[in-house]
């Protein structure tokens, strides 16, 4: 009876330096929720590790432009996505992996019960909500210019396992507005997520030049289809300040060691595998103009820049030019978003009279070219801007021409961007593959056909989202895709 008393006697005494029997249950060293920083982190480190990915199974937009070629596995340069579910692989990447990390990050900062945002919030807090805008608005719109018409006012909603497809231009403009009420949300003069912000480090001034440049790029994309609309973007965009040098690139810069590494580096050095080589396209029409940069861009096979025959089994890997040595380095930065690309848009808008006019379109063409040169700290850029293939007023064919070449050059190794201004303007001229799938239609694709997990799962959304397009094919244009 002695030992029951005493046994008693101790389970009283512990038990009652708790107030709730709960808190038995917590593990008081290790957290448990993950902090608002911590799902910023992991969405940005997930959508560059997307964009810098080349394995046949992810990102093969590097080779839909003709950038790169494959010497094994060419089923995806000739358009099948469906054998290794690309349209899958990347929905979910970008919903799964990105958007909801984002959504949570800004849950948990509404949340906060010291300063609730919306109800006299800190700038601080303010300032975090926006960079979470910019990076959702910047991979939403990657979805919409992949897909067209995409899951968006119910695509985060936990409770709703089938989310209705939304109108891809409304949802477009609807992306364009938030991008403005981020940038007049930002204070340049307080942090955001500071170091836990792997593109900027929390500088704010960085991030609104970021999103006025992102703004400046959408309202061009979007402005055949609504000329008002697109051009009110791109002047309140300018207005706000884009990006002025190569310093101010929106840039994730990745570590020596894996798994930070650049996901190039997995697949080009890691692996083990030589299954990627440059393509003939490009190679041969930068060899037309001597262009520089193809010391950076390209390894030299027995003393000239070859590329192997876009699309097909290009077997003999040591027979051609290799990716550059810069792009078999772990630590190689993934783009974002550069001050080339945003010079190229003003050298746009100059032409089409909404920022300028025509006659300063060449000034910035120029500084775009100057401005790919130095990123990769190439030299020669004055000579190569006087050669007549070249020079603005006498390089061939139209402004759409002239600069439409001229990004699709400067924009290596920025798969998707490369394809969504090729669609746009039309140029460079690229044929597809005679080995091309019959739904390509001779064609190089102009979008991604849905997943098939979305066929079978989502069936009734996904049947009209897909009528509301003009049909579920490779070959299906876009709205802001006009001519």
């Amino acid at each position: 009876m002695k030992k029951i008393s005493i046994i008693l006697l101790s389970l009283f005494l512990v038990y009652s330096c708790t107030d709730n029997l709960e808190d038995l249950n917590i593990d008081k060293k290790h957290a448990s929720e993950a902090t608002p920083e911590s799902f910023l982190s992991n969405a940005q480190k997930n959508l560059t590790d997307f964009l810098s990915n080349m394995n046949v199974n992810r990102n093969i937009l590097r080779q839909w432009v003709q950038h790169s070629s494959t010497t094994t596995y060419h089923d995806e340069s000739n358009y099948n996505i469906t054998n290794r579910k690309n349209p899958d692989n990347f929905w979910a990447a970008m919903y799964r992996d990105v958007l909801k990390d984002l959504d949570e990050s800004a849950r948990i900062i509404n949340n906060e019960p010291m300063a609730p945002v919306g109800i006299g919030g800190t700038n601080l807090q303010k300032n975090q909500l926006a960079v979470n805008e910019v990076m959702q608005v910047y991979t939403y719109s990657l979805l919409v210019e992949t897909f067209g018409d995409i899951p968006y006012s119910e695509a985060l909603d936990i409770d709703n396992v089938l989310p209705k497809y939304d109108d891809g231009e409304t949802v477009y403009k609807d992306l364009i507005n938030r991008l403005s009420a981020a940038i007049t949300d930002i204070d340049t003069s307080d942090d955001s997520y500071g170091t836990a912000d792997l593109i900027y480090g929390g500088n704010m001034e960085n991030w609104k030049m970021f999103a006025a440049s992102l703004k400046l790029k959408l309202g061009l994309r979007i402005y055949d289809a609504d000329n008002t609309f697109g051009a009110d973007a791109v002047q309140t965009a300018v207005t706000s300040g884009v990006f002025q040098s190569n310093a101010d690139n929106a840039l994730f810069r990745y570590l020596n060691s894996p798994p930070n590494t650049n996901q190039m580096w997995v697949d080009l050095v890691q692996s083990g595998r030589k299954d990627f080589v440059a393509a003939n396209t490009l190679v041969d029409a930068m060899n037309a103009i001597n262009d520089p940069r193809r010391a950076v861009y390209f390894t030299l096979f027995d003393g000239i820049y070859k590329g192997g025959v876009y699309a097909t089994s290009n077997s003999k890997y040591n027979a051609n030019s290799h990716l550059g040595d810069i792009f078999h380095e772990p630590t190689l930065p993934q783009i974002l978003l550069d001050y080339s690309t945003v010079e190229f848009l003003l050298a746009e808008a100059a032409e089409r009279s909404i920022v300028g006019t025509p006659a300063v379109a060449a000034i910035h063409y120029n500084n775009a070219i100057t401005a790919s040169f130095d990123y990769y700290d190439v030299s020669g850029v004055g000579a190569y801007l006087l050669q007549p293939d070249v020079a603005y007023t006498t390089a061939t064919g139209t402004w759409k021409q002239k600069i439409g070449t001229q990004k699709w050059i400067a924009l290596y190794n920025q798969g998707f961007e490369a394809w969504a201004e090729y669609r746009r303007l039309d140029f460079p001229v690229l044929t597809a593959p005679p080995g091309a799938v019959d739904a390509a239609e001779g064609k190089v694709p102009v979008r991604f056909t849905y997943p098939n997990g979305e066929q079978t799962k989502n069936g009734a959304n996904y049947t009209a989202g897909s009528a509301a397009i003009g049909g579920d094919k490779l070959t299906t244009k876009l709205f802001w895709d006009r001519f």
